[in-house]
């Protein structure tokens, strides 16, 4: 991954983001073309700390049989991301920009044995099912035996270990305080979802920055809830 300075993240933040997003593209090489499918998963440790990144796969998936446990795949998690017009900056002279959030987990696959497989579907439905609280979580024991098993045979499981991890977190880190809270700001209005989780994080690099904004808002719903 290409990462300017300014914009990239430490391993520890590159993870806890990976992690938190837990949806992401697996790209193998085939030998003559890259074979992608976006597919959900989580993290995991080893002993010695390596991270693990588990997901699966359908069989039939020519993702399943490239999974040698040597050859290098890459997993690519992308969050939110919105396009930056050069009219929304105070400065003169800009031009239009993209900013993101990616991060980038390389290493070899394996394939996961059948008592792995298990252990795995539980440990990935926890982790989304938990997003949902409070309804009560789902659980594999809600199947059938029959149909449960049915399901883990038409699937392979597989483990990524982690061995290189890459951030790059574009904020426009590197513009003046005064261009920072103009697109923070012109983020914040746009109808997208991921406009405004950008401006949130933009707002959490400065702060300091915003802290008018914050009180003329608290102020603005207070002297609404008077009338």
């Amino acid at each position: 991954m290409y990462t300017p300075p300014m914009f990239k993240t430490d391993r520890a933040a590159s993870l806890a983001f990976a992690e938190a997003r837990g949806f992401g593209t697996v790209c193998a090489w085939d030998g003559n073309k890259p074979i992608a499918s976006s597919l959900p998963f989580y993290l995991d440790y080893a002993d010695d700390g390596t991270p693990l990144a588990a997901y699966h796969v359908a069989r039939h998936n020519a993702l399943a049989s490239l999974a040698d446990g040597t050859s290098s795949w890459l997993l690519a998690v992308n969050g939110a991301d919105a396009y930056v017009s050069p009219d929304w900056y105070a400065s003169p002279d800009q031009v239009p920009t993209w900013l993101y959030q990616a991060v980038h987990l390389t290493g070899p696959v394996r394939k996961q044995s059948d008592n792995e497989l298990g252990r795995h579907l539980d440990a990935l439905s926890a982790k989304f099912e938990s997003w949902l609280a409070p309804k009560p979580p789902w659980l594999s024991s809600k199947m059938t035996a029959g149909r449960l098993d049915a399901m883990k045979k038409a699937i392979v499981g597989l483990v990524m270990t982690v061995e290189a991890v890459e951030g790059s977190l574009k904020l426009n880190q590197h513009k003046s305080d005064v261009d920072h809270v103009a697109i923070a700001t012109a983020l914040a209005r746009q109808k997208e979802a991921a406009g405004q989780v950008l401006a949130s994080e933009m707002r959490g690099l400065r702060p300091h920055l915003f802290a008018g904004q914050a009180t003329q808002s608290n102020a603005k719903t207070t002297s609404e809830g008077a009338m």
